[in-house]
């Protein structure tokens, strides 16, 4: 009974900035990689950015020198700082991360946010 849950998203014009949130709850054990996807009418779900247990960011090439991710391992959270944002960013954002959430079973299961919308108005 683990859940994530996105906020912070919202309608912003071109050059501003969001940043959303994300709070894993429920019956965890650990929590490995997280990551943020973002999906727009008509296309597929796609890698925004990843940040891993040990801090290691990447991001799509869209979103470099833009966009920051972090993580509070004390709160399970993840965030998406968005800066000089574009109505291209304009897309459902979802929240992922792989954690264990049984104390006999050591394998990590992909979970799920939601969403949150973030719309950027030219």
């Amino acid at each position: 009974q683990v859940q994530l849950v996105e906020s912070g998203g919202g309608l912003v014009q071109a050059g501003g900035s969001l940043r959303l949130s994300c709070a894993a709850s429920g019956n965890i054990f650990g929590i490995n990689a997280m990551g943020w996807y973002r999906q727009a009418p008509g296309k597929e779900r796609a890698l925004v950015a990843s940040i891993t247990s040990g801090m290691i960011t990447n991001y799509a090439d869209s979103v470099k020198g833009r966009f920051t991710i972090s993580r509070d391992n004390a709160k399970n959270m993840v965030y998406l700082q968005m800066n000089s944002l574009e109505p291209e960013d304009t897309a459902d954002y979802y929240c992922n991360a792989e954690m264990m959430t049984s104390a006999w079973d050591y394998t990590y299961r992909g979970i799920w946010g939601q969403g949150t919308l973030v719309t950027v108005s030219s």
